[in-house]
């Protein structure tokens, strides 16, 4: 497993209540859950380029 580095994050309280709400809902840590999230737009992201690349735009 990759080594994991650790930084600060500076969010706003009503986010993050949101995100522990959701968290706890997945049964996910609220660092999991950031991390989840995270890696999910990721993807999204790398689909929507390859889209646009096929696209020819």
């Amino acid at each position: 497993m990759a080594e994991k580095k650790a930084f600060v994050l500076r969010i706003n309280p009503d986010m993050l209540k949101e995100i522990e709400t959701w968290a706890a809902e997945e049964f996910r840590s609220t660092n999991g859950q950031i991390e989840y999230l995270m890696q999910q737009a990721l993807l999204a992201r790398k689909k929507g380029t390859k889209k646009k690349k096929e696209g020819g735009d």
